[in-house]
């Protein structure tokens, strides 16, 4: 013990700052500009997982690390459907989450947008209409944009969110 910790401190420091890119400031500039045009404000999203093998839940937590820094350009999850501009549900809607749903999409304000995400959210991937399952979110409520993949990717998931807010 004594051995490692005097070689850390006759080591010291071994990591390099980090780069600053000055290229992706103007995007997300750009974008945070756009999203105040369109909407006014910040965009704010509600997820619901519907049933899904959390595929898709891993790489919308992505989102949210520093890489993609989704809060620096003006988009954020919240826990409250009455906050929420945005609904993106991911899985196919199992039997038992299929009220949750529909009542988190009545308590979300008009005018909404629902997003389907994945394979499973826009035709019921591998599970489909099962005793289980309703099979795709469009069978429960209505979906105005869906975002393919199994799981789609974090720059595809941002890239849908976009083109869906830009075609409202």
């Amino acid at each position: 013990m004594l051995n490692t910790l005097s070689r850390m401190i006759r080591t010291g420091i071994l990591t390099e700052p980090l780069p600053v890119s000055s290229s992706l400031q103007p995007a997300t500039d750009n974008l945070q500009l756009s999203l105040w045009k369109i909407l006014g404000r910040a965009l704010t999203i509600r997820h619901v997982d519907a049933g899904s093998c959390n595929g898709c839940e891993l790489e919308i937590h992505a989102l949210n690390n520093p890489y993609y820094n989704l809060e620096g350009a003006g988009i954020k999850f919240v826990a409250s459907p009455r906050h929420a501009d945005l609904l993106l549900v991911t899985g196919p809607v199992a039997v038992n989450m299929r009220e949750a749903l529909l009542r988190t999409y009545d308590a979300i304000p008009a005018p909404k947008l629902v997003i389907a995400l994945g394979d499973c959210g826009a035709c019921g991937g591998v599970f489909g209409p099962t005793y289980a399952t309703h099979g795709p979110i469009a069978s429960v409520i209505p979906v105005d944009h869906t975002i393919p993949g199994c799981p789609p990717t974090p720059t595809a998931i941002l890239a849908g969110i976009l083109q869906a807010v830009t075609a409202r």
